[in-house]
């Protein structure tokens, strides 16, 4: 999910700050410019080190700017699908809730919460089962895996990332804390009930042998 790459870019310097320490200059710029992008293939800048100068800087014909190409190292996001993120809910809306991880946001549908059927309690901010009673709401910490997504090219921002709950491990945090508890005290009733079986087991026939 997070790699370190080395890219490059033109930033363009504007005329008031050619007086100003130019380094000083460039690394701001180069932060503000890229740290934060979001690429076609979903992957975002988080920050940006080790930036250096490629050349000469050029001012194009009619313009005041310094065009100035330079070279980073940057430290990357990238989600895959079936990769699996922790996250916190951050909006719940009648169709599913949105959940933040990283930087960037994913959408559990309400058929992928969890298995039961789900209702939105909008007037509480909260979806919840109908059977097992469990509830999201915002601010929730869960576990899902990316299981779709949707590019836009034209506008990255834009594309959607799918998640899902509904397998073994993932959830609610409090949901998968319950579940490892329950099979904890599964386990343990079936080792009582095996020792209690043995224990009431008859013993062995004996076998009378003839004294000669």
């Amino acid at each position: 999910m997070y790699k370190l790459v080395t890219k490059e870019g033109a930033i363009a310097i504007p005329p008031e700050r050619l007086g100003e320490d130019m380094d000083k200059v460039i690394e701001e710029m180069t932060r503000s410019s890229f740290e934060g992008e979001v690429f076609p293939d979903h992957s975002v800048i988080i920050l940006t080190t080790n930036i250096r100068k490629v050349g000469d800087g050029t001012i194009p014909h009619g313009e005041g700017r310094v065009f100035q190409m330079i070279r980073y190292d940057g430290l990357v996001f990238k989600p895959d699908t079936q990769e699996v993120v922790q996250g916190t809910v951050c909006e719940v809306l009648k169709f599913g809730a949105f959940v933040r991880f990283g930087p960037l946001d994913g959408l559990i549908h309400i058929s992928q919460i969890m298995d039961d059927k789900v209702d939105a309690d909008l007037a509480n901010a909260r979806l919840i089962g109908k059977t097992n009673k469990r509830d999201l709401r915002s601010g929730d910490k869960i576990r899902a895996r990316i299981v779709a997504i949707s590019a836009n090219e034209r506008n990255p921002r834009e594309s959607k990332i799918g998640l899902t709950m509904r397998q073994a491990g993932l959830g609610k945090f409090e949901w998968i804390e319950e579940e490892r508890g329950g099979g904890k005290k599964e386990k343990e009733k079936k080792g009582k009930e095996k020792k209690g079986k043995e224990k009431k087991a008859p013993p062995a026939e004996k076998k009378d042998v003839a004294k000669k």
